[in-house]
């Protein structure tokens, strides 16, 4: 029998990662890193052992280090807000929770301007200010 792995954990996480703007896939050390600019914002392992996903959590951090799946990220950046979500092949992966988290970790990598053009936002255009002369 073959052991049950996380295929299509796996494959909806890249249609998540790969659906962000200037978002590309990269392999380093064996791994599957998301990268946006050349700045990874996902690093994934998935085999016969299970899945194993990184993702930088500024915000929510401490909420995902209670669940007993996820660790600070090994290799000191952990120290930087990444947390490691790690499952058994026999694992329920919950999708509903990584998702936001995958957009939590793209925003706190991307650039800012990315994430404004992305969220609709225009950069503002600075106005002249009045002096107090012009104002009398």
């Amino acid at each position: 029998m073959t052991p049950k792995t996380h295929k299509s954990e796996e494959t909806a996480i890249r249609r998540i990662a790969l659906a962000y703007p200037n978002t590309r896939e990269d392999h380093p050390w064996g791994e599957t890193a998301f990268k946006v600019k050349d700045k990874a914002f996902i690093f994934m392992r998935c085999d016969e052992d299970g899945l194993s996903i990184g993702m930088k959590l500024p915000q929510s951090n401490a909420e995902a280090l209670d669940y007993s799946f996820c660790e600070p990220t090994h290799y000191g950046l952990g120290k930087s807000g990444w947390v490691t979500a790690t499952f058994s092949p026999t694992d329920k992966v919950p999708m509903d929770l990584l998702q936001p988290w995958i957009d939590e970790s793209f925003r706190a990598v991307a650039p800012k301007t990315l994430v404004k053009q992305m969220d609709g936002e225009k950069t503002p255009v600075p106005t002249k200010s009045r002096t107090k002369a012009q104002s009398q």
